[in-house]
């Protein structure tokens, strides 16, 4: 099957920043714990730990999304949400993404995923599908309130209002098949 574009083609150009992570990397393959056990492929649905820097001085806030193009359905698939993470914090670790959202920092909000449910929902592409791309994308905001976004809001209007708040964002890009 034929991959679908970046998320990002067609958006506004902002600059990048660097996103690291202790759990995945940039290019490659989407480790066990961040498979879905939810949807059957085996893994624990944890969020990886994610690390930012190098973002605008103007920054106010942040938001992550984790966001399948290649899904098939005609919108692609919103596996995380969080926005409300202040501007001090520029580190999420492994397991943010939990159901309670107890290692969130305070003000961070979990938006339900395309699943309907408030936590990390990991990957698990159809069998025989091919292979899919998650972007996990850090968005430095120019607010630390986004308008008409809160936890009952779908991930959908969270990147709409958020491009019109984006000074910057940075990606990092796994894949997984089974």
């Amino acid at each position: 099957m034929a991959q679908k574009q970046d998320p990002y083609e067609g958006l506004a150009e902002v600059p990048s920043f660097k996103v690291t992570s202790d759990d995945i990397t940039h290019g490659g393959t989407m480790p066990q714990a961040q498979l879905s056990g939810i949807f059957g492929a085996g893994g624990a649905d944890e969020s990886p730990h994610l690390s930012w820097s190098g973002f605008p001085d103007e920054t106010r806030g942040f938001a992550v999304t984790v966001y399948d193009p290649d899904a098939p359905t005609p919108s692609g698939f919103w596996h995380w949400a969080v926005c409300g993470i202040p501007a001090n914090v520029t580190e999420l670790p492994t397991g943010a993404g939990s159901p309670d959202g107890g290692k969130l920092p305070p003000g961070a909000a979990q938006l339900r995923n395309d699943a309907g449910i408030a936590q990390f929902l990991g990957s698990a592409p159809p069998p025989g599908h091919g292979p899919h791309r998650y972007f996990f994308t850090v968005h430095a905001v120019d607010t630390d309130a986004l308008e008409m976004v809160d936890a009952n809001s779908t991930p959908t209007l969270l990147w709409f209002v958020l491009s019109g708040h984006t000074l910057a964002r940075g990606t990092i890009v796994v894949s997984y098949e089974r």
